[in-house]
């Protein structure tokens, strides 16, 4: 996927493309990384690479859930269990992005209520729904978030950012301007 989306034909086709590239750049946060990496928490906070993956699909579940009209089912914190490979975790983030791309796809109205949920302190007592829109729409702001926490967790590893992370992962050649990220080399820590 290139660094920016391309056209859209309409408002269905632009929330998902732009959710799909939210995730598509959360994990490249975790390009190249080992397991034991994508555990670790180089930073003050308690967050690691592969839990805020992790964190970010349960999330994403649970609002489909909502969406839905199911309780949304609890996701795991955003530590990462030392038994999940990265593989799980970003198999698990393709299964959720694929459910919510069907679920979206089968409904007519983007401007369908979604009733705000009355156990949540931080949600608005006086708003009695959402649309299944606005929940797309936060779905967006929420993973884009999380994906500027992956990129500070990243970098702090190894150095690593962004679009060199694409670049590597894409095939991009390199240029005066921009260098493909490539993993340290032996006796090398960035």
């Amino acid at each position: 996927m290139p660094g920016l989306i391309g056209p859209v034909s309409d408002e269905r086709e632009g929330l998902l493309d732009y959710l799909a590239q939210q995730r598509y750049v959360l994990c490249l946060a975790a390009y190249g990384l080992t397991d034991e990496q994508a555990r670790a928490t180089p930073t003050a906070a308690p967050l690691s690479v592969g839990g805020i993956i992790r964190h970010v699909a349960a999330t994403e579940r649970g609002w489909l859930d909502t969406v839905l009209g199911r309780s949304p089912r609890p996701g795991p914190e955003p530590g990462t269990a030392p038994d999940v490979t990265l593989h799980e975790i970003i198999r698990e983030y393709e299964c959720v992005a694929t459910r919510t791309e069907e679920i979206v796809s089968l409904i007519d109205d983007l401007g369908r209520p979604v009733p705000v949920p009355r156990d949540v302190p931080w949600f608005p007592d006086d708003v009695e729904a959402w649309s299944v829109r606005w929940v797309l729409l936060h779905l967006i702001e929420e993973t884009a978030r999380h994906a500027g926490h992956a990129d500070l967790v990243r970098e702090s590893l190894d150095g690593a950012t962004a679009f060199p992370l694409m670049a590597a992962a894409e095939g991009w050649p390199e240029t005066p301007w921009l260098r493909p990220w490539r993993p340290p080399g032996p006796g090398q820590s960035r």
